[in-house]
């Protein structure tokens, strides 16, 4: 890598007396190497770390290193990275899964057994602590030049109110006119036929039961192709059956074939650390948005389904005490949206989002009530054709009802980016966003993390798609919502945009995993390859002589309800905080929340107050962490609410 000074060493550097007496030699060669050598030693000082914060690469063993995809906090302290097939299709051809837990206090890393390719699935917190996991990769997609064979959805019909049909992969569809065959690619079961009677007149009347699957030709090429509507019968199948059981489909034809989702569900037990199946969601889901409720319930969204395209607005709920889905009320949007749950058990979609849909459909942002199915829409946005690859964060604390939006792209494959960030205030009588301070530069996949102090943390992205043109930003800064202004952080010594993400650690510390770049190198000519090196940032309130600490105190609590911790600093608290542990990917994390607690200090403790609003407070494992009046936070202490 080219070493780029930091912004904010430029001038120093060039001002410095090694330049000065050397200038008359090899000047270009001697530049680099004294503003590298100088930056190398810059950044290690006190004064330095103190006023920016200090980056590290965390040497993980060759054997755990994995295309990270998802990354998500759980209570026991330790970091779940899933990869999946981690976007290689070779992985997913050998059905090569992957999925590690690293621990932060010891460093220590172990594989988990991944029955599923989860790679771009959807996941949150439970109340019990497991996280969910939900949808994934059923197929890659594949460019219409290297479609061999004619494709697409059919549906399979059961007229029999009798029994319901299981039909393996593989099973073979052939057309009743032109005799052509195909294949299907996944197992299917079409439940019975319904059956009603008319009380009336006695008439029974039989619907057929109908269930999707993509099929495949038997054969390569354009002899393949059926253009028209038509019926297929399934080989195999005798008497009756061959007359209640059939597939009907439009065309099949040779057209790009786009990613396609997976019903299957997990929740991931931190304690066990291993992944428990639950029953599958309705629809198949890839790039879905999974968030948790007031009740604890999930709601899950978007996703590409087993066909590849977006799921039309089919939403569902997941409850944890039965371990089931069932719809709920219907409404579209792109995928990986970033929803959050507010105030009144609305949820507010801030506009950004991951890709694929339409660019005329489910983008305007607004507030969602789930229970009437009204959409308020916000206005106010600067570059709203720019929220692909955006980040959004409820800021800090939640009570405040505030959510930032930062930077983003245009749909699909577009050049366009923004520097934009915007605020809206969702307590207001209007809401609408208004414009907060610009990022150094246009800025897609940005990675924002809530910090302790209520400020954002954010870092990398890239200017153009995927890092194309070698247009990934290294830097970083912090947003000081209080002023509104971003602070110079430190820079970082790697590149991150698409399939990158970061979270908070209990420590206070910022851990930044992945990144997946479409081209290697600035010229667009070699492919990228995933980066499987992982960063910590240290922000600079962790190099203060000192800071609070919390005793051990009680390890669950009520909405509503205080809890009390030992401390020596209990003159000095200033703030405490839940705050909600991250499950993250592509620029999305619904999950972060930093939320205020009331302090009622005492002789050598703190007593804190939760509030009451489950809405506010969802059920589930949260840090506690405490801050001085100079907003040095304390190492967090989990409890679980309820």
């Amino acid at each position: 890598m080219t070493y780029r000074p930091s912004r904010r060493l430029r001038k120093i550097a060039i001002g410095s007396t090694a330049v000065s007496v050397l200038a008359g030699m090899n000047a270009p060669a001697l530049y680099g190497w004294t503003t590298s050598t100088y930056h190398d030693y810059k950044i290690e000082q006190p004064e330095y770390k103190a006023a920016y914060g200090h980056w590290e690469q965390l040497d993980v063993p060759r054997k755990y290193r994995i295309n990270a995809i998802h990354a998500a906090l759980l209570h026991t302290g330790k970091v779940l990275l899933i990869a999946g097939s981690g976007n290689d299709e070779t992985n997913f051809g050998a059905k090569s899964f992957k999925s590690v837990l690293w621990d932060p206090v010891k460093n220590t890393f172990k594989e988990i057994d991944t029955p599923k390719d989860m790679f771009c699935a959807g996941h949150t917190q439970l109340p019990d602590g497991r996280l969910l996991v939900a949808g994934g990769t059923a197929r890659y997609e594949k460019l219409k030049e290297a479609v061999d064979r004619a494709g697409g959805a059919m549906l399979i019909k059961n007229e029999n109110p009798d029994a319901p049909r299981t039909f393996p992969q593989g099973t073979v569809f052939v057309n009743n006119e032109n005799g052509r065959t195909f294949r299907s690619e996944f197992p299917v079961t079409v439940p019975r036929a319904k059956k009603t009677t008319d009380r009336r007149t006695g008439k029974v009347t039989v619907t057929a039961s109908e269930v999707r699957v993509f099929v495949q030709s038997l054969v390569k090429g354009e002899a393949g192709i059926v253009n028209t509507a038509a019926q297929y019968g399934i080989r195999g199948l005798e008497g009756r059956d061959r007359d209640n059981l059939y597939g009907l489909a439009t065309k099949l034809g040779l057209d790009k074939k786009d990613f396609q989702g997976i019903k299957e569900a997990y929740e991931f037990d931190p304690v066990a650390e291993r992944y428990i199946p639950v029953d599958p969601m309705n629809e198949a889901r890839w790039y879905p948005t999974l968030v948790t409720l007031a009740d604890g319930r999930v709601l899950s969204v978007s996703g590409l389904d087993d066909i590849g395209q977006v799921v039309p607005g089919k939403n569902e709920i997941y409850d944890p005490r039965t371990r089931t889905w069932s719809y709920t009320t219907t409404r579209y949007f792109p995928t990986y949206p970033a929803l959050f749950l507010m105030q009144g058990e609305k949820i507010f979609y801030s506009g950004a989002n991951a890709g694929y849909g339409p660019a005329d459909q489910g983008r305007v942002p607004g507030l969602w009530d789930l229970r009437t199915n009204r959409f308020t829409p916000v206005a106010g946005l600067r570059d709203p054709g720019d929220l692909e690859t955006a980040a959004s964060v409820l800021l800090a604390p939640a009570q405040d009802q505030k959510v930032m939006v930062l930077g983003g792209g245009g749909v699909g494959e577009s050049r366009s980016s923004t520097a934009r960030t915007a605020v809206v205030d969702l307590n207001a009588v209007r809401p609408a966003y208004t414009d907060g301070p610009d990022l150094p530069e246009p800025t897609r996949y940005l990675n924002s993390v809530l910090l302790p102090d209520d400020t954002v943390f954010t870092t990398g992205g890239s200017r153009d798609y995927r890092g194309r043109g070698g247009s990934d930003i290294l830097t970083a800064q912090i947003y000081d919502p209080v002023r509104n202004v971003f602070k110079d952080a430190a820079d970082p010594a790697v590149g991150r945009d698409y399939h990158a993400e970061a979270l908070l650690l209990p420590d206070g510390r910022v851990a930044v995993f992945g990144s997946n770049p479409l081209y290697g190198d600035a010229a667009d000519t070699t492919p990228g390859f995933f980066e499987q090196r992982v960063e910590i940032y240290t922000p600079p309130y962790l190099y203060r002589d000192s800071k609070p600490s919390l005793g051990e105190g009680p390890r669950s609590v009520e909405r509503g309800g205080s809890m009390t911790f030992p401390t020596r600093y209990a003159d000095h608290i200033d703030t405490a905080r839940l705050i909600r542990p991250s499950a993250v990917t592509h620029a999305t994390d619904t999950e972060q929340r930093s939320i205020a607690l009331d302090i009622a200090r005492g002789k050598g403790s703190v007593r804190l107050t939760v509030p009451q609003d489950p809405s506010l407070v969802p059920p589930g494992w949260y840090m506690v962490v405490v801050t001085d009046e100079e907003g040095t936070p304390s190492a967090a202490r989990w409890v679980k609410v309820s």
